[in-house]
């Protein structure tokens, strides 16, 4: 029986994982029942299934950048709204207007503009400011409770997304990269194959032999190795 496990791809190498296992486990072949070579080829396959096709990064990016996009437009609409309103010379809100848009001043008003970090720990700062007694008292008599309140719920909607997407792509960088993964496998592969091939000639063995070798055949093309300027495959 051949097969150059080391000149497959990744994902031929869990296909003959799955083929080997899913032909071992049928009940005709009692003899490989209980045997501790076959149980490590799936113990390892399992393990590796799981990260052989794992992705670097979750994907949560986009949802984050549409999040950071809405957080903008809620600074910038509330800044202007002020600003507007500082603006209006007999205004009876005028002097709140010039005081609330003083904080936003203070924090920075090109906000919008800064990275993601760096606008998180400003607005938050803002938001923690203008939500002092005094201050929200000010953005009731101008009628801008709504508008604050949406541009609250934004800062609060990027941080969420923000943060399950650095949960995400902390998990997956702990994952055991299907490298390091793939170098177990072969190897459990690699004795429970040589086991079925010794065997061959008892009772049992040679039925399952037989169909693991046919199993193997279809490995050893040039289609199924990484390059079809392979060496030829060695005796597993």
């Amino acid at each position: 029986m051949k097969v150059a496990l080391s000149q497959i791809s990744t994902k031929n190498l869990a296909t003959l994982a799955q083929r080997t296992i899913e032909a071992s486990s049928k009940p005709v072949h009692t003899v490989v029942k209980n045997q501790p070579l076959f149980d490590a080829v799936i113990a390892v396959y399992n393990v590796y299934d799981g990260v052989y096709v794992k992705d670097t990064y979750s994907g949560k990016g986009v949802l984050v950048a549409e999040a950071d996009t809405l957080r903008d437009r809620a600074f910038a609409g509330s800044k202007y709204t002020l600003e507007g309103m500082t603006l209006i010379d007999g205004f009876s809100g005028q002097q709140e207007a010039k005081e609330l848009y003083a904080i936003f001043e203070k924090y920075g008003l090109g906000l919008d503009r800064y990275s993601y970090a760096e606008q998180s720990a400003q607005q938050k700062k803002l938001i923690e400011e203008l939500d002092l007694p005094a201050n929200t008292a000010k953005i009731e008599k101008l009628h801008l409770t709504e508008i604050f309140g949406l541009h609250k719920a934004a800062y609060q909607k990027f941080e969420q997304q923000f943060g399950e997407q650095t949960e995400a792509n902390a998990a997956l960088r702990q994952q055991e990269s299907a490298t390091s993964v793939r170098t177990n496998l072969e190897a459990a592969l690699r004795n429970y194959i040589n086991l079925v091939d010794a065997m061959k000639s008892v009772a049992g063995w040679k039925e399952l032999n037989a169909e693991l070798t046919e199993i193997a055949k279809s490995f050893n093309t040039p289609s199924a190795s990484k390059s079809s300027a392979a060496p030829a495959a060695p005796t597993v």
